[in-house]
């Protein structure tokens, strides 16, 4: 029973005594520190991935840790929603903490870095984990406060505002969402997440009209997270000034947070049956499509390349949003196959990205002319993911937005079933206009391009290999979908 806490309790630990022990930045014998510095921050996390992994095959009961009153547990159990987040967390995790080891070189405060590092890892199980919507909220708030150092890492004047926008923005969500915490205590039976939700009827009878009300505003506040229209401004302001996978993380799992709140809210809390058809479930898609198209649109136009992905993060993760406000069983699988078909892809563009930061220098995306010719393997696993996120077969993008498309369609909402697809379609069209040109422009620099000075220098294997990995786990995931869509059907099943 006590090994649900151990992928939770480990990594938060072992991050607090990082950052008591290696409070200063690496002098003196610098390579020797350095090494151990790497060798204890590996370790750390490949134990806690271990531990997750075990948990999840084999914690089957709930815990209860200890009551902020007699009626709040702060509870953790397993199911299959917080495996789909938790399993996306232990890869990402992994492979961008990898890459971290030779990336991080160049920066200062390694110890400070990958202590904030180990600490987000263990709330992100604590959310994952979950067993009531306070356990949630509470592991929700302190993902924003150990995460924002992540963003303000490298401490210059932009990082730092950068840094205070993000807990700015996720504060005022967060208690957003609070507020409705308030009412669903009260009109409720219990706060532990139970598919098809925890109203009680007699209440949505009477007070159904304030509850749908209630639910938008949570909705509102848990997608500041999530990067959702109007609360969006503070991602492509944080993305772009942490380091790079800092940023891989941020995009492929933190931001996943407001997503999986959502979720547990509108089908474990509140129920579909009661939102669907309401005037919140049309303002919630107009939000979604509002901010795909606008995402979209800001990264075609940005030329700074990490500034570029995170209005990419933008768009797609209401993507995700837009299959859940759907709220029929095509459109939630093709949401949940893009939280991890997404993850994988926007984490090895952030790595691609730093990959190329750390060695060229450059971060304009009008600077990569022959970037192809001289990391050719990086920008491959660029190129191919790039496909995945334009939507091009076979690769999980592909899939997941089919699913999404299909489920608009068959859901029989006015207009909004053609409008859907519609807004995809453009989206799609246009995330191959920013993303597609540094492929066509780093492979086929054209003939007046200076070749004698051309110079092979991929990165680190430490840098490739988990770059590689993501990069065929996105493509498998086209491949092999039903491996995926099987298990996310016993999700769908459950909730609807």
């Amino acid at each position: 029973m006590y090994l649900i806490l151990l992928p939770i309790l480990f990594p938060i630990l072992s991050g607090a005594i990082l950052l008591i022990f290696f409070r200063t930045s690496l002098k003196g014998n610098e390579k020797a520190k350095r090494k151990t510095l790497v060798i204890i921050s590996g370790s750390l996390l490949v134990i806690t991935a271990l531990l997750t992994i075990t948990a999840l095959l084999t914690a089957k009961e709930s815990f209860t840790l200890f009551y902020l009153t007699e009626t709040l547990p702060i509870t953790f159990a397993i199911d299959a929603t917080g495996t789909l987040f938790s399993l996306l967390a232990v890869i990402v995790m992994l492979c961008a903490g990898f890459f971290s080891f030779a990336y991080m070189k160049h920066e200062d405060h390694e110890s400070r870095y990958y202590g904030y590092y180990l600490l987000v890892f263990g709330v992100l199980n604590a959310l994952c984990f979950a067993g009531n919507l306070i356990t949630f909220y509470l592991f929700f708030e302190l993902l924003t406060l150990s995460s924002m150092p992540l963003v303000l890492h490298n401490g210059s004047k932009e990082a730092v505002m950068a840094g205070l926008k993000y807990l700015f923005y996720s504060l005022c969500g967060a208690y957003a969402a609070l507020f409705g915490i308030y009412f669903i205590y009260r009109n409720s039976t219990t706060l532990t997440f139970t598919a098809g939700g925890v109203l009680n009827p007699s209440t949505v009878a009477e007070h159904g009209s304030f509850l749908l009300l209630v639910a938008f505003v949570m909705i509102l506040g848990f997608g500041v997270k999530a990067g959702m229209f109007p609360m969006h401004a503070w991602l492509p302001t944080a993305h772009p000034v942490a380091p790079a996978p800092a940023s891989a993380v941020l995009s492929a799992v933190i931001v996943k947070a407001g997503v999986l709140a959502i979720i547990r809210i509108v089908y474990y809390i509140f129920g579909a049956n009661f939102l669907r058809g309401s005037w919140m479930q049309t303002a919630w898609i107009c939000l979604t499509l509002i901010t795909i198209f606008m995402g979209s649109m800001l990264a075609y136009r940005e030329p700074v390349l990490k500034k570029r992905l995170a209005y990419s993060t933008v768009s797609q993760l209401s993507y995700i949003l837009f299959g859940l406000a759907v709220m029929n069983d095509t459109s939630l699988t093709g949401g949940l196959l893009h939280v991890l078909a997404h993850g994988f892809i926007k984490a090895v563009l952030f790595l691609c990205a730093g990959a190329i930061i750390y060695t060229t220098g450059k971060t304009r995306v009008d600077e990569l002319r022959g970037i192809g010719k001289e990391m050719p393997l990086t920008i491959w696993c660029y190129t191919i993911v790039s496909l995945g996120l334009i939507g091009i077969p076979p690769t999980g993008g592909f899939i997941s937005k089919w699913y999404l498309a299909t489920g608009s369609l068959k859901s029989g909402l006015p207009i909004l079933d053609v409008l859907g697809p519609v807004i995809l379609l453009v989206s799609a069209l246009l995330t191959a206009g920013y993303l597609l040109p540094v492929t066509i422009q780093g492979f086929f620099p054209g003939a007046d391009y200076d070749y004698g000075k051309l110079e092979k220098q991929e990165p680190s294997k430490l840098m490739t290999v988990p770059i590689l990995i993501m990069t065929v786990l996105s493509v498998l995931i086209g491949l092999f979908p039903n491996l995926i869509t099987d298990y996310l059907t016993a999700i769908v099943s459950a909730v609807l």
